[in-house]
Order: C-alpha cells, then structure tokens, then sequence
C-alpha cells in the first residue's frame, strides 16, 4: 500500500473516533456571573454554590466584582457598568469560549438585560432572583424623594455634584454616595437599568430564563412585571422553585445547568 495512502487512512481514523468521542464539535460555554448589590460581590456563597455547578457541567464561569459591589458601592453609572461586562466577555472569548451567557442574580439581572439590549455579545440570558426595581423605588418615599432631587439637579446643570442618595435593597434603606446623573442611570425608572423598559429591547434570538423563589418578595408581580414583555423565543423559560431572594440560585442551580445546555444548541 502506498504510504501516503496509508499515512491518509490514518488520519482519517483519528478524525472520525474524535467525531464520535462525547462533546466532540460541542461549543464552550462561558458564563459571566454577575453578582447582587450591597452586600453582594464575587465571593458572595449563595451565587457560588450555582458557579460551582456549572463549572461541574465544564462550563468556564466568571465571577468578577461589579460596580454595585459592597466594595465599590455604587462606582461610576450604568454606562460604566456595561463596559465592564464587555470586557469579562471579551476575556471569556479569549479563552476559547463559543457560547456567552450572562447568568445575574438580584442586581445582576437588570444589568445582564441591559447589555443585551444595548446588542451586547451575548447567547443567553439568566436571571436569577431579579431585583433592583426602579418603577417600584419611584413609590417609597426616600428613593423617591432621591430620584426627585437627582433629576432637579440635572435640570439645572448641576449634574456632577456628588451626595448621598437613597436605595432600597430588599425593603431596608441604604445610603449611597454619588453623582446626581450617575444614580439616575440606576435608579430613574425610566433607565435601561429597570428591567421592563429594556424587555422588550432583547433580541428576539436571545433565550431568557427568568427563575424567581416563591418566598421572594418580587415574586408576587408574576410573569407581567418583564417576562411576557419579552420578544417570544421558544427556549425562553419562566421557572418558579421554593426559596427566597438568596436560596434561589442553590434551589435553582441542576435546573440552570441543564438550561443553559439547551438554550446555546441550535
């Protein structure tokens, strides 16, 4: 037999058990993790238990630390923010990843959406245990008498003067130092960072699943509040488990593995 010939039959040998091997031509998924507010961050264990599972599932999963942080609280405006994911996408590209999802949890979720409105490069989205609410903030006296005093300010060309403005995280009042535009670009319920005015701004080929504990307290605006705005896609899912505000990503975590496999496969 002719050597090429048989230095041919060889590599066509390799190639077709490689074909046949599990998770041959599978795409790499990487997972930009984005965090709650304060007293949210990176190392925040109730998100860790679902980046561990994901990581089980080889799937890379980034957690960096978010401008709402508890170590950056609240750290420039939304724009700011965005860039930001961008450049924990661009790493992830770098690392070999195919697939990109944004996996938020609380604070993280608006901001998962608000970059794929913006036509972030993203595949798909999980938002799990949504919060930050400004149409809902825009109602409670101090968040409203901020978001009040913030838009005065900017009227008035006054935009940069830095002071402490009010937040609400899960029902508690926090005070948070900065520039009367900047807490507008995150608390002005008009804002890309409330998530029913950037819902229907996601492309319509972006899967979403929306997971919500039925012991948190958003849970109780139902799929209304932002799911059914979304553009219609048949792998987008609204999944309901038991556990409250900070269980939820642990409750929810084979379920958001299993999702996310099947939501980045045509």
């Amino acid at each position: 037999m002719d050597m090429r010939f048989r230095v041919w039959l060889a590599v066509l040998a390799a190639f077709l058990l490689l074909a046949a091997a599990p998770g041959w031509a599978q795409d790499k998924i990487g997972v930009v993790m984005l965090h709650g507010k304060n007293p949210g961050g990176p190392s925040d264990p109730n998100f860790a238990v679902l980046k561990n599972r994901l990581e089980q599932e080889g799937m890379i999963a980034l957690t960096p630390d978010l401008p709402w942080s508890a170590r950056r609280y609240i750290d420039g405006d939304w724009d700011k923010a965005m860039a930001e994911i961008d450049g924990h996408v661009k790493t992830l590209r770098g690392r070999g990843a195919t697939k990109i999802v944004l996996a938020g949890h609380s604070m993280g979720c608006p901001a998962a959406m608000g970059y794929a409105a913006r036509g972030g490069d993203v595949d798909a989205l999980v938002l799990v245990a949504p919060g930050h609410i400004p149409v809902f903030y825009a109602n409670i006296g101090p968040t409203r008498a901020s978001i009040e005093e913030a838009r005065s300010l900017v009227a008035a060309g006054q935009g940069g003067t830095r002071k402490d403005f009010n937040d609400n995280n899960q029902g508690r009042t926090l005070q948070v130092r900065m520039t009367a535009k900047d807490y507008l670009s995150y608390f002005d319920p008009t804002s890309d960072a409330e998530m029913s005015v950037t819902a229907s701004k996601i492309p319509d080929n972006t899967a979403v699943l929306w997971v919500i504990g039925d012991g948190d307290p958003i849970s109780g605006r139902g799929r209304g509040y932002v799911f059914d705005r979304l553009p219609a896609n048949a792998k987008s899912q609204y999944l309901q488990v038991s556990g409250n505000h900070l269980s939820t990503p642990g409750a929810a975590k084979d379920a958001v593995a299993a999702w996310i496999r099947t939501a980045v496969t045509p």
